[in-house]
């Protein structure tokens, strides 16, 4: 934000906070979408036309966190097993996570079900997702909260390249505080 926006990062953060807190309890992004829509309009000074083609967008395909989540938990889960896989091995799981992560945006937990998707590709026991179970909920709420804060900074920053007036300037930061 601060390099490439030239944003202050704390002002960003206090302009987004209601769509962060919608995130973090919801888990998707999809349901996030209304709030981070108005945050950005209202409380940060983005344009409708910037805000209303960046968020859908971000929220359908900017699942990067939730890949790197399942690449990690099938990796866990061969090594709890004692399961060396190849580097082929791990190429088409980072494949399969990649390809699976978009479809999974707006279900809350739908990872878990992409993680069983390559769990049996691999031929790995699906009961081995019980160990995933106990974090899962508490690590997708911090997924999407991380997806949502990254999806408003891309179009902050876009709107901010695009030169429009008022992005994070004094009145929306004061229509911010009035509102907090």
């Amino acid at each position: 934000l601060w390099l490439i926006g030239r944003v202050n990062p704390v002002k960003f953060f206090v302009a987004v906070w209601p769509a962060l807190l919608v995130a973090f309890s919801t888990s998707s992004s999809a349901a996030t979408l209304p709030v981070t829509l108005e945050s950005l309009r209202e409380r940060a000074g983005v344009s409708k036309e910037t805000s209303s083609f960046v968020l859908p967008l971000g929220a359908t395909i900017n699942m990067d966190g939730t890949a790197l989540y399942e690449c990690a938990a099938v990796l866990f889960i061969a090594q709890a097993y004692g399961v060396d896989l190849s580097l082929s091995m791990q190429l088409i799981v980072v494949l399969l996570a990649l390809a699976t992560s978009i479809g999974v945006a707006a279900v809350p937990s739908a990872s878990l079900v992409a993680i069983a998707l390559i769990l049996g590709v691999l031929g790995l026991p699906l009961e081995a997702m019980a160990l995933l179970l106990i974090v899962d909920r508490v690590l997708d709420m911090l997924r999407t909260s991380v997806n949502v804060y990254s999806d408003a900074a891309g179009a902050v920053i876009i709107a901010r390249r695009e030169g429009e007036e008022g992005v994070l300037g004094q009145k929306a930061i004061r229509t911010a505080r009035m509102r907090s």
